[in-house]
């Protein structure tokens, strides 16, 4: 079981994957406050939740299809970067630094091959 875990995780940009998901789930979470907040908030709420969306995406799509890996690392990026003017200064700068991170991992990422072992 800790094998095929293993094999699983380094088949594809897991790490970049995962600090996309959080960093989209961190910027998600910011504007979600209680109804009252929202509502003085108006539609500024809605950039950050979009844009905190499509950075959980692309972290999943970097895991589940990694050949698309260049694309799921750049959107990772800009929505990140964009996340830094749109939507509360990118999740107190925390979710912007982190996607950024995240996605230049899923970016620079490059699947390894497989080796076959020595022969006695």
């Amino acid at each position: 079981m800790l094998l095929t875990w293993r094999r699983w995780r380094t088949g594809r940009p897991f790490w970049g994957g995962l600090a996309a998901v959080v960093a989209g789930a961190e910027i998600c979470a910011i504007p979600l406050a209680p109804l009252e907040i929202m509502l003085h908030q108006g539609i500024a709420g809605i950039p950050s939740v979009l844009m905190g969306l499509v950075m959980i995406l692309m972290g999943l799509s970097a895991w589940f299809a990694p050949h698309y890996r260049g694309l799921a690392g750049v959107l990772t990026v800009l929505c990140a970067a964009a996340a830094l003017v749109m939507s509360n200064l990118g999740g107190f700068l925390i979710g912007t630094v982190v996607g950024i991170l995240g996605g230049s991992m899923i970016f620079a990422w490059q699947p390894t091959e497989a080796t076959e072992p020595p022969s006695p």
